[in-house]
């Protein structure tokens, strides 16, 4: 889980912004540049403008793009079987410089936030591609940031930006290089984020562990918790995973305590313990998550409507549930098919409940 303290929230004004990076009336405009770290829906960042750049996985030698994988299941299926570890390798200076270029070309500056600096070489590729496109004096127009963490905290600061982005955008004006910056910095200066994992064996094999060592050893039996900044830290450890899990409960009564505006859950093959955190969060803190895969739950939805970027009414909102539910019987007595969740996939849910009309179209 991933939460930013109390702070500003942005909010829009007005008509719906055009998608970050998209150039406005006001002036050239700005684009947010990421990795494929953050694991946040892929259609999000269209709907956004985000551009993703992928690190790249090596099985015996054959690399291939992260992003190129429509799950993980197959990837978490290989792990579990192969006794060689897959190799990571950051994305080349070329993938950055290609956007670069791309986007320069279009009287767009970038802002490029990456993971921890510290956990991957990724932030240097980035900024050696941001050198060689700026030596003409105005390297001003890129600017590379070094998230100081990875997975849905720096999933968080993208969105943060982006967020900054539409504000200025929907009140005719337009946010500087540095004011993006700042409000991503700003996220994470208030971030908190924890995961519980089964076991330290494959961070420990593949030479990730950083601080944790302290927990490798005989501490592979147990079941640590642990914290992601720049590097990975134990913040505890248990001995059964019913009690990581009642440890990952807790934190939900601190985010209250501490009165959290937004959170997240992401997980790895452990859908039903997504679901169950995201549901007694959702109870603890009076909110859903920012997100929880898949695109479509009411997670996601309640984000898309926040950035204006979807207008979805509570009586919609209230139907949509993550995962299999009794919920489900509704829609399919009102002949919709399930089949994946997307955008379309809220509209075709909006068809089958005759919704259409109080929620109207979806802005381009």
């Amino acid at each position: 889980m991933a939460v930013p303290d109390p702070r500003p929230a942005s909010s829009t004004t007005g008509e719906p912004a055009p998608p970050a990076g998209r150039a406005s009336a006001a002036g050239q405009g700005v684009t947010v540049v990421t990795d494929s770290t953050t694991y946040v829906p892929a259609e999000l960042y269209e709907r956004l403008g985000v551009r993703r750049v992928s690190l790249y996985v090596g099985w015996n030698g054959e690399m291939e793009r992260e992003d190129a994988w429509s799950d993980f299941g197959g990837f978490y299926a290989r792990l579990r079987e192969s006794p060689v570890l897959p190799t990571t390798s950051q994305p080349s200076v070329g993938d950055f410089a290609s956007v670069y270029e791309r986007e320069l070309a279009a009287g767009r500056d970038v802002v490029s936030i990456h993971i921890a600096g510290g956990l991957s070489g990724t932030c240097d590729s980035a900024r050696e591609a941001a050198r060689s496109l700026t030596r003409d004096g105005d390297a001003a127009r890129i600017a590379v940031v070094d998230g100081e963490t990875g997975a849905g905290g720096l999933g968080c600061m993208v969105l943060e930006a982006c967020m900054v982005l539409e504000a200025a955008a929907a009140a005719a004006g337009g946010a500087t290089v540095d004011e993006v910056v700042e409000a991503a910095r700003g996220v994470r200066e208030s971030l908190a984020m924890w995961f519980c994992l089964d076991t330290l064996e494959y961070l420990h094999r593949g030479g990730r562990i950083g601080a944790a060592q302290a927990l490798v050893g005989s501490a592979l039996k147990i079941k640590p918790i642990l914290t992601f900044g720049t590097e990975i830290t134990p913040v505890g450890k248990v001995r059964t995973r019913r009690r990581a899990m009642q440890r990952m409960e807790s934190y939900l009564t601190e985010l209250r305590d501490r009165r959290a505006t937004d959170w997240i859950v992401q997980h790895a093959q452990s859908p039903g313990d997504a679901r169950h955190l995201s549901d007694l969060g959702t109870e603890i803190l009076g909110k859903p998550p920012l997100w929880l895969p898949p695109m479509g739950t009411q997670a996601t939805a309640g984000w898309l409507r926040r950035a204006r970027l979807l207008d979805l009414p509570d009586e919609l909102l209230s139907l949509l549930r993550f995962g299999r539910g009794v919920d489900n019987l509704r829609f399919k007595q009102a002949g919709f098919t399930y089949r994946y969740s997307t955008v379309d996939c809220l509209y075709d849910f909006a068809e089958g409940l005759r919704l259409r009309r109080v929620i109207g179209e979806a802005e381009d």
